[in-house]
């Protein structure tokens, strides 16, 4: 629970996704196309990806499969297709490690290995649950709802919309996230995709866009 509350000091808070640009662009107007939007994204990139390279971490972590761990991590870097989506997965990987860190969770050689990498966002979060006794698929639930939150915020800020059509948001991703996870689950490493041209365009243009709340 700790890891998923939006006050984890990793930052995921300036992060639109690509929001702030369908915004810009008119297609996120209002209430139902910002649920719309954020629901398609859970679905088709989230769920495929994400979602499933942290439950593959988790297992890694806790057996301390170097090869494996830098594979998926290297997945995530290779699969983030702007500079902005990439920037948003190291920082918040070096930021959750600094927490990692200060908080003495876990052991020294995993934290060093977890340095090492360089990390991921999917990449720190799983070392930081790995040695919980929490389920994986609460651990994948937490993330995703972090998620949500984030996203959620961002369409308040930028659409803008009342605290009120958040909730009712958030209300409909509360639904949707536990397929989400359970299809994540069942991901083999050939299942995982990021094929979102639309957000990778979106993440271009938010580089060059002339007002901007978010970093991405």
């Amino acid at each position: 629970m700790q890891l998923s509350s939006p006050a984890l000091p990793v930052g995921g808070f300036s992060y639109s996704e690509g929001i702030e640009s369908g915004v810009d662009l008119g297609l996120i107007t209002d209430e139902a196309s910002a649920a719309s939007w954020i629901c398609d994204q859970l679905e088709l990139s989230l769920a495929r990806s994400d979602l499933g390279v942290l439950a593959k971490a988790i297992l890694a972590w806790q057996t301390l499969d170097v090869p494996r761990l830098k594979e998926l991590n290297d997945w995530v870097i290779q699969t983030r297709e702007s500079s902005e989506t990439r920037l948003q997965t190291e920082q918040m990987g070096r930021s959750l490690s600094e927490w990692i860190k200060n908080q003495e969770v876990v052991d020294e050689a995993k934290l060093s290995v977890l340095i090492s990498l360089p990390p991921t966002w999917p990449l720190s979060f799983a070392l930081a649950v790995s040695g919980l006794k929490a389920d994986i698929t609460d651990c994948l639930l937490a993330y995703a709802f972090s998620w949500a939150e984030n996203m959620v915020q961002a369409s308040i800020k930028s659409v803008p919309l009342g605290q009120k059509s958040g909730q009712r948001i958030l209300g409909i991703l509360r639904q949707k996230i536990p397929i989400a996870v359970q299809h994540a689950l069942t991901l083999s490493d050939n299942d995982l995709q990021t094929f979102t041209p639309g957000l990778a365009i979106l993440g271009s243009l938010h580089e060059t866009q002339y007002s901007r709340l978010f970093r991405s």
